[in-house]
């Protein structure tokens, strides 16, 4: 895992090599044990690495790294996991280098010499992030994994072409003068993050998971027009799966999806460094620490937060599975004062502006990970995948009571409940009058449903959301919001959170969850093996019951969450209040002031709980004041 980053300029800089020393710098904490810059002077092209070894702990691991045959040059974040399997492919069709490491990377190398950019995408299982330089064609390539579990920012300003794994790095350049881009902040409000393709400053982007995009250098208006295109879609994935599915009985169906993640697990498990895994007791990381373990001829080393309230506590579940598995397990039961201290430092963390509180125990997790070992497994995905949020279960419902009354009976009801005072009137008066099933979900799932009542001169842009044409053809309601949550708020939020939280202590995490094949595998596999008896995830339980008794899983879900309700009633309140203080906002002018402390108000007198919509505001408030 490492960090890259870059720039093209047509005009001849002075010093570049140091300016992309520098912008590498941002990004020691991704890459503490090398780095390295190469610049291509008649171009104008600096490539900028910051190496974490993982693999190949030799200098011939290194980066960027050029090609035998002199063509390319690459600078490359992310694993490879079938990288051997790809090294006998090319040995097999006597396409191979004589190899002078075992590194990933120079595996890619070799296969883009030999098969070319898209082919070496399709083939490559992983994660990953890459720049590359074609020094014949005179093109840079930019590409990112399928399921965007690596970040990769790019965009122009002026005439200077900037890319890097996180916007920091874009910053350190002295051509980046890039303003707030309030329709980003819109689309904040809603979700709690920026969406790909956008990122919170204006010209600047992310390059969508799962796309390429081909940049060639000779000429400056033919780079600009450079658009991303996709080598794979999840869309694709669905229909395919949804046309052939799975017939199996719900038996062959587990012995299937075992041997799946078995197969995926074992993959991420190769390291030349110390790996253990994330441990929360609850079902997706109980399962991916259970495959390790039937793997592994020592104790998987494993890791869990506890915090002091009960009700955001699942450190005594997470203890109870790694006793049964046999693992090296290290608690730690962290206090209000361990999570708050970290608030400060989100900003660095992150940004740009994101709003999702689990970043904080992500940090304390992966903090305490890291001193122990430098890559970890999670369980992450396995929500999307197989119908675990609550939201697929009760909108649903909500639907079929609602969705046969007339709408302007529904919009009657609406103003009536929105009149009461109880706030689950109100939460319901908020989704009573949605068109369609498909804005009830969006309704349901978002902080503030209307962002520009908040977010001034503020035009919400278009998401899959609002683009119907984009939509996947699942005719069925949970398989359509399965298939969103994976295409938004998985690669969005979940994966960025865990990618900054790790890598801003080091620590390389993999999801194994996110290898392509599962993915496909969890497409063919019928609703009711996902969601039966009123329970999501329902055949990932089956497989994880093989390996862990059913009494240790079984019990409501909590999530990964803390108690921030009621942090901002009290220990966050001081701090709160004066981030939204109403001359602040109105001088900085982002937000309503009125809007804001209206919630603010509800909150306090807990007539509401609005901590969600609140933690937006307040993270664009926190990475703003860092901009100064």
């Amino acid at each position: 895992m490492c960090g890259l980053t870059g720039f093209h300029s047509p005009a001849s800089i002075e010093a570049s090599g140091a300016i992309g020393a520098r912008m590498a710098d941002t990004l020691a904490h991704r890459g503490p044990d090398d780095a390295g810059v190469w610049v291509d002077e008649q171009c104008g092209l600096v490539l900028a690495h910051r190496r974490l070894a993982v693999l190949e702990l030799s200098p011939a691991g290194g980066q960027p790294m050029h090609s035998p045959c002199s063509r390319y040059v690459i600078a490359f974040n992310g694993e490879i996991y079938n990288h051997m399997a790809l090294r006998r492919q090319l040995e097999s069709r006597g396409q191979a280098p004589a190899w002078r490491g075992h590194s990933d990377t120079e595996t890619l190398l070799a296969c883009f010499a030999a098969w070319g950019a898209e082919a070496t995408l399709r083939a490559s299982v992983g994660m990953f992030a890459i720049a590359l330089w074609d020094r014949r064609e005179r093109t840079l390539t930019l590409a990112r994994d399928r399921l965007g579990e690596k970040p990769l920012y790019w965009g122009w300003q002026g005439d200077t072409l900037l890319f890097g794994s996180e916007l920091k790095a874009l910053k350190a350049h002295p051509a980046f003068m890039a303003g707030i881009d309030r329709g980003a902040l819109a689309l904040l409000m809603r979700h709690g993050y920026v969406p790909a393709p956008r990122s919170i400053y204006e010209g600047i982007g992310k390059l969508p998971c799962g796309h390429s995009v081909r940049i060639p250098l000779d000429g400056p208006d033919d780079a600009r027009q450079a658009t991303p295109a996709a080598y794979w879609r999840m869309n694709d994935v669905i229909h395919a799966g949804l046309a052939d599915p799975f017939l199996g009985t719900a038996s062959e169906g587990a012995d299937a999806l075992e041997q799946s993640l078995m197969r995926s697990v074992k993959g991420q498990m190769v390291s030349d460094v110390p790996l253990g895994a994330f441990l929360s007791g609850g079902v997706d990381s109980s399962l991916v620490v259970a495959l390790m373990q039937a793997q592994s001829s020592r104790p998987v080393r494993t890791f869990t937060i506890g915090f002091d309230d009960a009700r955001h506590n699942e450190a005594g579940h997470a203890r109870q599975v790694a006793r049964h598995l046999g693992t090296d397990h290290t608690e730690l039961c962290a206090s209000p004062r361990d999570a708050l201290d970290l608030i400060p430092g989100l900003p660095a963390v992150y940004d740009e502006p994101f709003a999702d509180s689990s970043q904080i125990p992500t940090l304390l997790v992966s903090r305490l990970a890291r001193r122990h070992v430098t890559v970890a497994l999670s369980g992450d995905a396995g929500d999307e995948l197989f119908g675990g949020y609550n939201t697929y279960r009760f909108v649903p419902a909500l639907w079929r009571r609602i969705g046969g009354m007339p709408l302007p009976l529904r919009r009657a009801a609406a103003r009536c409940l929105a009149a009461l005072p109880d706030a689950r009137a109100q939460k319901l008066a908020r989704v009573m009058d949605s068109p369609g099933r498909e804005e009830l979900y969006r309704r349901v799932s978002s902080h503030w449903p209307h962002p520009e009542a908040v977010a001034l001169r503020a035009a919400e842009p278009p998401t899959p959301f609002s683009t119907p044409h984009a939509w996947p053809a699942a005719s069925r309601f949970e398989d359509w919001m399965m298939a969103m949550g994976a295409q938004t708020y998985l690669p969005d939020d979940i994966l960025v959170k865990v990618d900054r939280a790790s890598m801003a202590h080091s620590l390389e995490v993999r999801v194994p969850m996110l290898d392509h094949r599962v993915l496909e595998l969890a497409w063919r596999l019928p609703l009711d093996m996902k969601i039966r008896d009123g329970k999501g995830k329902w055949l990932l339980r089956e497989v994880l019951y093989r390996h862990v008794p059913r009494e240790l899983i079984e019990r409501p879900k909590k999530g990964f969450s803390v108690p921030l309700a009621a942090w901002l009633r009290g220990p966050l309140r001081d701090w709160a209040d004066a981030m939204l203080d109403p001359s602040r906002l109105r001088a900085q002018g982002y937000f309503d002031p009125a809007a804001v402390r209206q919630a603010w108000r509800r909150h306090q007198q807990g007539k509401e709980d609005l901590s969600s919509r609140l933690w937006c505001v307040l993270m664009f408030q926190s990475w703003l004041q860092e901009q100064r």
